[in-house]
């Protein structure tokens, strides 16, 4: 087997590892092996094409994915600190019944979780944004040297719907993303167009009689 095919069964594998690790039960280990088939992959189709930026935006994307989550998950540790952690809940339990006809009261307790919240999702939605755009990088190259568009269309619908996901309709296009990705990678040939070998050209030109 070639070392694109390695990539085709890796990444194919992989891509599909991350569909399925989408279910809560698999707890995101299926998600997280799919990552790594892929990462492989990846560094296969860089290697062999002589494309660093293949690698190397695609790794800038998953940095940007690390940071997106630590950044987000900080934000919110931050906010629960701030309004007394677990107290917080014995708090406004006591509040609600304390004030059962004044909502806002309510309001006013929980106005700065919520605002952490929001900061939260934000920050992390636009960070998330920057690291498809590197994402799309990389699988658009790949397209262009493997001749196999449906990496395009597969970064395309990761960046619709990295923009989209703040309002949820952009998970449903990213799950898209995901399928149409499976298809890309078990659509890889054997080798690149430009590794044909002198007798495969020669029989390509060479005219029927």
């Amino acid at each position: 087997m070639s070392k694109l095919g390695e990539a085709k069964i890796f990444g194919g594998i992989g891509a599909l590892l991350m569909l399925i690790g989408v279910v809560p039960q698999t707890f995101g280990i299926l998600s997280l092996i799919g990552f790594i088939l892929v990462f492989i992959a990846i560094k296969i189709i860089a290697d062999e094409s002589k494309d660093k930026d293949i690698f190397n935006n695609y790794l800038y994307s998953f940095i940007l994915v690390i940071i997106a989550v630590v950044v987000a998950v900080a934000i919110l540790l931050m906010t629960f600190t701030s309004v007394g952690g677990i107290e917080f809940f014995t708090d406004l339990q006591n509040l609600a019944m304390s004030n059962p006809t004044d909502p806002m009261v309510i309001f006013d307790e929980i106005a700065p979780v919520l605002t952490g919240l929001i900061a939260a999702l934000v920050i992390g939605w636009i960070i998330m944004i920057v690291s498809v755009i590197f994402l799309r990088k990389s699988f658009n190259k790949i397209a262009e040297v493997t001749n196999v568009k449906w990496f395009a269309t597969t970064a395309l619908l990761y960046l619709i719907g990295a923009f989209t996901m703040i309002i949820l309709i952009g998970f449903l296009i990213l799950i898209i993303a995901v399928i149409i990705e499976i298809v890309a990678f078990f659509s890889l040939p054997e080798n690149l167009p430009s590794q044909a070998s002198p007798t495969q050209d020669m029989n390509i030109d060479q005219p029927s009689m």
